[in-house]
């Protein structure tokens, strides 16, 4: 009996693992350069310009069930996939106004400050995400990512010590935030 209960659960465990590996998207290609190969901590924050921020937030499109979501909080996501920085800020705030305790909203205009190098309102609003869900996979990371830009690897690590945690099964968030991680490493080591 305790053999069949054992085959069930890595069969399902292996089951899982399959279904992921199988709908996961493509990674992105990960590059980065240097500004100036003289000014080492510079030259660390301007690439990280160059790091895709994250892969979670490179899929934002609208899916038939953004008409239940608020209009503001969907205006935000699409300014986001656009790139519109100040507008996800604008709408995203008007949502974070109706619904203050949504840690995706404050992940999100974390998000959108850190894009336009606004770190202190960034990590505000990314600490905020976390105070909300302590276990919100993108705030880890996007915060570990600002740490990172800052010049912090210590913090940076403690998030993707927090997302190893979390991330029962290998996540994005995890992969990408340990990527960004080895190329700073690589960064500050030329």
């Amino acid at each position: 009996m305790r053999s069949i209960l054992i085959a069930a659960v890595v069969g399902l465990l292996t089951a899982m693992l399959a279904a992921y590996f199988l709908t996961a998207p493509a990674r992105q290609g990960r590059t980065a350069t240097l500004a100036s190969p003289d000014n080492a901590v510079s030259g660390i924050t301007n690439a990280t310009e160059a790091w895709p921020i994250c892969s979670t937030m490179a899929a934002m499109v609208e899916t038939p069930d953004w008409a239940a979501l608020d209009p503001d909080f969907a205006a935000g996501k699409r300014a986001i996939g656009a790139g519109d920085w100040d507008g996800a800020i604008k709408a995203l705030t008007n949502a974070a106004l109706r619904d203050d305790r949504n840690a995706d909203i404050q992940n999100y205009l974390g998000y959108a400050y850190r894009r336009l190098r606004q770190f202190d309102p960034a990590m505000q609003h990314y600490q905020r995400a976390l105070t909300f869900n302590p276990r919100h996979r993108s705030a880890h990371e996007h915060l570990g990512e600002a740490h990172l830009a800052r010049g912090d690897l210590a913090k940076a690590k403690e998030h993707l010590a927090a997302l190893e945690q979390i991330c029962l099964v290998p996540c994005d968030e995890y992969d990408d935030l340990k990527r960004a991680i080895a190329e700073y490493n690589k960064l500050a080591n030329r």
